[in-house]
Formats: C-alpha cells, structure tokens, sequence
C-alpha cells in the first residue's frame, strides 16, 4: 500500500508488504470490535437498570460511550479504506468524515460537562438536584453537538462554495486537510480547536481547584471526584494528541523517514483507540454502582439465583407446595 500523503502534504513514499498490511488491519479492527465489545456492555447495563436513568452523571457517562463507539467505527472504517482502497469518492468521504469529526470534538466538550458534574455534586451539593436534572442534562447534551457542529460544517458550506462540482466525483485521500483543503478552511480549524481546548481545560482547572478547595476535610466521595477530574484531564490529553498527531509524525519522520507507514499505525493506535479505552474505565470500572451491574453483563454470566426465570420457577414452587 502506498502513503505518499500525510493530511493532504507530500512527505514520502512508502509501501507495507501485503502480510503487515493485514497485519495491522487485523489488529485495528480487533481492538475496534474488543473496546466496543466493553462499551455496548456498558450501554446495556445502562439500559437494563434504571436507577442509573436518572442521574445525569451516568446519562453524561453513557452519551460519552456511545460517542466513542460512533468515533471508534468511523476512525476504523477510514483506517482500513486507507489501505484497501487508498483513494475514494469525495462525496462518500464526506459522509464519513461528518460523524467522525462531530464525535471527536464531543468527546472534549462531553468531559468538561461530567467535570462541571462533579463540581456542583461536591462544592454545591444543596441545589445540585434542582441543577442536574434529565431534562438539563439532555439540554446540554444537545447543546455539546451543536457546538460541535461548527468544528465541521462551516468547512462543508465553504467547500461547496469554492470548488466546481467535478471535485466531489473526484477520488481523494480521505482526510480533513485533503477534503476541506481552502485556506479558510484550515484557518478556522486551527482558531476553533484553541478556543474549544482552552475552554475546556480552564473548566477542569477550575472544577478541580474548587474541589481541592472545598475537600479539606476530605470524605471519600470528594477525594473521588477530585481524582475523576484527574482523568478526565487525562482522557483530554489523549484527546489533544488528534490535532498534533501530525506534526508529531512529521518530526518523527527526520528521524525515521522510511518508517512513515509504521508511524502512521502507532501514531492511530494511540490517538484513536488509547482514548476510547479509557473512557470505559473510568466510571463503568472505578463506580461500585455500576460495577456490580456490570461484572456479569460484561463476562457474559447471570447468576442462576438473579435471573428471572430461576425467581418464577421458585415461586410457582413454592406455591405448589402450599
């Protein structure tokens, strides 16, 4: 498989042999299939028990997973039509670009959210019921995808503003520089990811500091929430790694320039799918609640004493023998 391409700018020729090309796909779609394997576990567990349908901490927590999953498909499927097809349809590569880029910028503005969460649950306990309903929580919810949306649809309107109609025939290499390739384009990206980013950390910053603040006499759920917020600060840096992934490989390249196929995978391995590992870990994981709803879900095991059929066989029984 050829790269000479790296976001849209010419950098070096380079081509795996057919066993690394499978290789690697193989691996890419094993851990694709194994973290949603985690995730849809988690999604069940939600759906299944409703006393996480109420707080808006698991409704943030779910929206995040299912947000992951979304990203972790899209990510997957561009990854291997890199390789078996190279070059695709312009107006199919927008199709697929448009979730991909909506879910990656939910997922920063998603933690921020779950970050501001914790803040009211700990610094304002007593009106927290009254702040953190359903209702406001799916307000925000919607509001996340809607600023997410101009993180790509400004691009699409300026694309069809600016190139003829035979482009979207066109085959290209499916990525955001190369699809959204206008000046403009690439200007406002940079200007939102930094106004996006900065906005979000200076809500973990502040969130955390309150919380420090508020947990001098320290109870266990404070010094949770104060270490929650540690990893959401965590998850956005691995989320941060998408925007300079690039110049990340491009300096490694001075270094390795033979090596731009075998960057590329690791460089993917790490951006796309390290985050999407952490999110399960950090609430479906380290929460009791929904820990012990989800060891059995997640290992494919319902105690005979648990299942419903076991408790109305029992019953009938019991009945019977009265």
């Amino acid at each position: 498989m050829n790269f000479s391409s790296l976001n849209g700018s010419s950098v070096v020729q380079s081509r795996d042999t057919f066993t690394a090309a499978v290789t690697k796909n193989v691996i890419v779609t094993a851990l694709c299939i194994s973290i949603n394997y985690i995730n849809g576990t988690l999604i069940h567990t939600f759906r299944k028990h409703e006393v996480f349908h109420s707080s808006s901490r698991y409704i943030l927590f779910i929206h995040l997973v299912i947000n992951d999953m979304i990203q972790l498909i899209m990510a997957s499927l561009l990854y291997v039509i890199s390789y078996a097809l190279y070059t695709i349809n312009v107006a199919l590569c927008i199709i697929l670009l448009i979730p991909s880029h909506f879910t990656t910028y939910n997922t920063p503005l998603n933690l921020a959210g779950m970050a501001v969460e914790c803040y009211m649950a700990v610094c304002i306990p007593l009106r927290y019921k009254q702040i953190c309903t359903v209702k406001n929580t799916f307000i925000l919810i919607g509001l996340i995808w809607v600023l997410s949306s101009f993180s790509i649809l400004p691009d699409l309107f300026i694309l069809m503003a600016t190139e003829q109609p035979q482009f979207f025939l066109s085959r290209q290499f499916c990525s955001r520089d190369t699809v959204f390739r206008s000046s403009y384009s690439l200007k406002k990206k940079d200007i939102y990811n930094i106004v996006c980013f900065t906005l979000v950390w200076l809500t973990l910053f502040y969130t955390y500091i309150r919380i420090v603040f508020t947990a001098r006499g320290a109870t266990q759920d404070i010094k949770k929430s104060r270490n929650t917020i540690l990893l959401h600060g965590f998850q956005l840096l691995l989320c941060m790694l998408t925007y300079v992934k690039s110049s990340f490989v491009k300096g490694l390249l001075y270094l390795l320039p033979k090596q731009l196929v075998n960057l590329r995978f690791v460089s993917f391995i790490i951006v796309h799918m390290m985050p999407r590992f952490v999110s399960p870990i950090v609430y479906g994981l380290r929460d009791q609640t929904f820990r012990k709803h989800v060891k059995r879900y997640l290992l494919c095991k319902v105690s005979s004493r648990n299942h419903p059929e076991f408790v109305v066989s029992t019953t009938r029984r019991t009945m019977k023998l009265q």
